[in-house]
């Protein structure tokens, strides 16, 4: 089955037809929690609007630590149904919504005392494995120190004392969430980014729909909707502002930042987590590098942009180079990004679902708000908030499919896996690339292929991006709705946290590769490159204050 394909003239027919009716539900924000309720809400069979200001996951759901993970330190906290929940999400990403976007990746967790530490650290993990599933993952095994320095010969050895060795998996958080709208539109939803909420519109105290501004045509559009669905994490408080009453909950934003370290900077066969003072320390492998991360601090600066700054740089660097043999620099840092986390500050009595990750509520007739929560368990975000919106329609709605409807892509992965050589040899391509397509893509990737076969050169590397396809732009501007050079470089490639330079040598290059796909005449793709080059020094200017500081 071809997919939907989420190009600039779907967009233009989706923003024109929707004033023309009303919908079921309209959802506000494009983040993985908004492409999930869109997805949970379509598939129940209910007519879909969902709009979104920037670009798929162009807040916090691209700006993880790209984990999906039931969370250990949740154990400790005893918050035991959480970390089940968590854990029984993950098992259903790996084997059976998205075994072609979520993998398993191995950590080591260092041990420092020989004795009641590996008692309870063990205690822990193999309460995770049994909560996890008996088929989900390996279960944890114990290492000496000989063992784990074996597997991760990065580490000193007066760090640890012995290891425990876990699986938990990850995954591309942006890319997955926007395989996930594009899944929703596959079922029927209507899709549009760039399209930004102004105002609610109003029938007495009833929400019955929005307000919406297309940010490219400079056209506004009146979308009605029988319930409307805000899923925007931290920008919840605005919008909540924005109807005049009374706000269900406040959100908190806590910054977390990573940095991105070439792979062979840290000489080891698998992750590692190990406990910080203020939070915990990540080392993840990410193709050829490493995700350091990540800080947990309060931030009031606004929810757009936040910038890591040498403050969070240095206090991840001393975290890491307490338990690395080599240290790492700033030299070493190829790319940093900084995200907020959307934390509940307070509720109101009439929560209808409420725990100590996300919480739902309908602060005015007619608007559902969810908000908090964690990337792995989005789904269940999402079919809490359907589920309230079901509870206010007259109509017997079904109850959520979602745990048994794969993500695009997902439907024949594994058959093109097995045969990835002859896709390799029909296509010209070396197997290793084709593997990588049907990682990022499953069985969309004859798509991808398709358009190397209509033109050979598409099938070159992208000069300075080297790990992606000239294809891989085209079709990200063709099928995966990019509008924006930063779009492609940031989200759809993830070229701008992989690269020394954040992808300003390949933006020529991308920006002549889409530019006839979205109609830009050369001033217009000057202009791209320019803005893409400016957005990636403010996104790094926390770089230029961490070499000053040094």
């Amino acid at each position: 089955m071809t997919s939907v394909a989420l190009g600039p003239r779907y967009r233009e027919e989706t923003l024109g037809g929707l004033a023309e009716t009303e919908f079921d539900v309209l959802v506000v924000g494009g983040g993985i929690v908004g492409a999930g309720a869109a997805l949970d809400a379509i598939s129940r069979g209910l007519s879909v609007a969902l709009v979104e200001a920037r670009d798929w996951a162009a807040g916090t759901s691209s700006r993880s630590s790209k984990l999906i993970h039931g969370g250990l330190r949740y154990l400790e906290q005893r918050d035991f149904g959480l970390v089940r929940e968590a854990l029984r999400e993950r098992g259903l990403l790996l084997h059976r919504l998205a075994p072609h976007l979520v993998r398993p990746v191995r950590f080591l967790y260092p041990l420092r005392n020989r004795v009641w530490e590996r008692a309870y650290v063990s205690a822990g993990v193999t309460l995770y494995d049994t909560m996890g599933g008996s088929r989900a993952l390996p279960r944890h095994r114990q290492l000496t120190r000989r063992g784990a320095l074996r597997q991760a010969p990065a580490l000193r050895p007066d760090a640890l004392v012995g290891a425990v060795q876990y699986y938990d998996a990850q995954v591309d958080d942006a890319r997955y969430t926007m395989m996930v709208a594009r899944t929703a539109a596959q079922y029927g939803a209507k899709v549009a980014t760039r399209a930004e909420v102004t105002g609610f519109l109003r029938e007495g105290e009833r929400v019955t729909g929005a307000t919406v501004l297309d940010l490219e045509g400079g056209r506004e559009i009146s979308v009605r909707a029988r319930r409307v669905v805000c899923a925007t994490g931290v920008w919840t408080d605005g919008a909540q502002a924005m109807t005049g009453s009374r706000a269900a909950f406040g959100v908190r934003a806590s910054k977390g930042v990573h940095f991105v370290v070439p792979r062979d900077r840290i000489p080891m066969e698998t992750g590692l987590i190990t406990r910080t003072p203020k939070s915990v320390l990540f080392i993840i492998p990410w193709g050829r590098h490493w995700l350091v991360g990540t800080t947990d601090t309060p931030h009031d600066d606004g929810p757009d942009e936040p910038v890591a700054d040498h403050t969070d740089i240095g206090y991840l660097l001393d975290q890491a180079n307490a338990v690395l043999r080599t240290p790492l620099t700033h030299d070493d840092i190829e790319g940093v990004y900084a995200g907020l986390r959307p934390l509940l500050s307070g509720e109101m009595d009439d929560t209808t679902r409420l725990s100590r990750e996300h919480a739902v509520a309908e602060p005015v007739p007619g608007l559902v708000v969810v908000t908090g929560g964690k990337f792995t368990t989005y789904r269940v975000m999402a079919e809490d908030a359907i589920d309230v919106v079901a509870e206010g329609l007259d109509d017997a709605i079904p109850e959520s499919v979602t745990a048994r409807l794969p993500v695009l892509g997902a439907n024949g992965f594994e058959v093109l896996w097995n045969e990835r050589r002859r896709l390799a040899a029909e296509s010209g391509l070396h197997v290793a690339r084709v593997e990588h397509l049907l990682r990022r893509y499953g069985s969309c990737t004859p798509e991808v292929l398709a358009l190397i076969a209509d033109s050979p050169a598409l099938g070159a590397p992208i000069s300075g991006a080297e790990d992606y396809l000239c294809a891989e732009a085209v079709y990200a501007v063709t099928h995966e709705g990019a509008l924006h050079l930063e779009d492609v470089l940031a989200r759809r490639l993830r070229v701008a946290i992989e690269e020394w330079d954040g992808g300003v040598a390949a933006a020529t290059r991308v920006a002549g590769l889409i530019a006839p796909v979205l109609g830009w005449d050369g001033e217009e793709t000057a202009d791209e490159i320019k803005r893409y080059a400016r957005r990636t020094t403010e996104e790094r200017r926390g770089g230029a204050a961490i070499t000053e500081a040094a």
